[in-house]
C-alpha cells in the first residue's frame, strides 16, 4: 500500500486571487510559473471559457517543504467557524513578554496586508499566548 507523500492545503473562497496574495505574504511563499505556453497567469486565464476565469489561483512555498495552497471560487460565503484552520508559528520557543511583542507585531503586519485580528488568547497553565486571526475573506487562522 502508497503512503501519500504530500498534501495540498485547498480553501474555498470568492475571490481565488485575492486570498492567494493575502496567503503569500504571510508564509513567505511564491506564485509557481504559469502553465507551459502561457507568458503569465493572466494569459492562461484569458484562455479559459469565462464562467472559469479566476475560479482558481495557487501559491507555494519557494522551499518545496511546505504543502502546495489552492484557492478555488465558490458560490456560497463563509457562514460558520472553520474546522480546520492553519496555525502561522510565528513565535515558535518563544514565551512571556517576548513572545507577546513578536505576535503582536507580526498581527500588524497582517492586518496592514488586509488581516483582521480577532483576539489574543492569553497563556494559562498549558499553553502560551497566540492571537486569533482571520484572513482577507474571514477564514480563521492562529498566529502561535
Amino acid at each position: 500500500m502508497a503512503s501519500v507523500k504530500q498534501i495540498q492545503v485547498t480553501f474555498d473562497c470568492a475571490e481565488p486571487e485575492r486570498v492567494a496574495r493575502f496567503w503569500c505574504e504571510v508564509l513567505g511563499y511564491v506564485v509557481p510559473p504559469p502553465p507551459e505556453g502561457f507568458a503569465t497567469w493572466d494569459d492562461f486565464d484569458r484562455s479559459l471559457p469565462p464562467e472559469q476565469q479566476g475560479s482558481a489561483f495557487a501559491c507555494v512555498d519557494p522551499s518545496g517543504a511546505g504543502p502546495r495552497l489552492f484557492f478555488q471560487r465558490v458560490p456560497e460565503g463563509k457562514v460558520v467557524k472553520n474546522r480546520l484552520h492553519l496555525d502561522v508559528r510565528a513565535a515558535a520557543g518563544l514565551v512571556g513578554e517576548e513572545r507577546l511583542a513578536v505576535l503582536e507585531a507580526e498581527s500588524a503586519r497582517l492586518v496592514a496586508l488586509g488581516g483582521t485580528r480577532v483576539r489574543l488568547l492569553p497563556a494559562d497553565e498549558f499553553n502560551e499566548s497566540c492571537m486569533v486571526m482571520q484572513d482577507v475573506e474571514g477564514n480563521e487562522f492562529c498566529l502561535d
